[in-house]
């Protein structure tokens, strides 16, 4: 099993915009072989509305696939299952670095198989949080109350913790995000100087956590 010293799982509150961070370091590395960002299995229609772009399963074939060992790691949040590819497997074993939005109820286990991951966490202040939330439409004002509830609970506890507050441009948050791609890489020295959205500031708005 690869130690996962190159898996970068980023998590963060409702309305912290992480697939919007994620889809701009997707961006920025397009064309980088060793950077990988899995494609995750959820039990929702395709969104064609501009969502995250995933693969649809129905609850009886994820159950299934779950049994079956197609997942690396799977989870249940806000009524839906989640699934990460278990090739990320042989991604990680041939040194690529990987780079996946999970939920943080799974970050423990991750770290029992994979000892040596990255979690990447991505906040903002509530008043943006809120304002995000609203503006997306797709909760009532009891769901958003919630979410903004479990926002002020949010903490992670892992070995190896950065911060992006996604609370500016978001051109500096995918900066960030790239910042601890690199960092991961097996390769980072060359990753940093082939993509021009890594600054050498970048590292500063991730500090290192617990």
């Amino acid at each position: 099993m690869p130690d996962g010293s190159r898996l970068v799982l980023v998590v963060g509150p409702s309305g912290a915009g992480k697939d919007s961070v994620i889809r701009g370091a997707q961006a920025a590395l397009r064309g980088q072989a060793d950077v990988v960002f899995p494609r995750r299995v959820i039990t929702r229609p395709h969104d064609a509305t501009g969502g995250e772009d995933h693969e649809p399963c129905d609850p009886a074939a994820f159950e299934r696939r779950a049994a079956a060992g197609d997942f690396a790691l799977h989870w249940q949040a806000n009524g839906l299952r989640y699934g990460v590819p278990a090739a990320i497997d042989r991604d990680l074993a041939a040194g690529r670095a990987v780079v996946v939005n999970v939920s943080r109820a799974i970050i423990a286990e991750a770290e029992a198989r994979y000892r040596g991951l990255q979690v990447c966490v991505i906040t903002a202040p509530p008043s943006v949080l809120a304002a995000r939330l609203r503006a997306r439409g797709r909760e009532s004002a009891a769901d958003i109350d919630a979410r903004l509830g479990r926002a002020d609970a949010f903490a992670v506890a892992a070995r190896h913790v950065r911060t992006i507050s996604n609370d500016g441009a978001l051109e500096d948050s995918v900066r960030a995000l790239v910042a601890v791609i690199a960092a991961s890489s097996r390769d980072g020295a060359r990753l940093s100087g082939q993509t021009s959205l890594l600054p050498a500031t970048a590292g500063r708005r991730c500090p290192k956590g617990g």
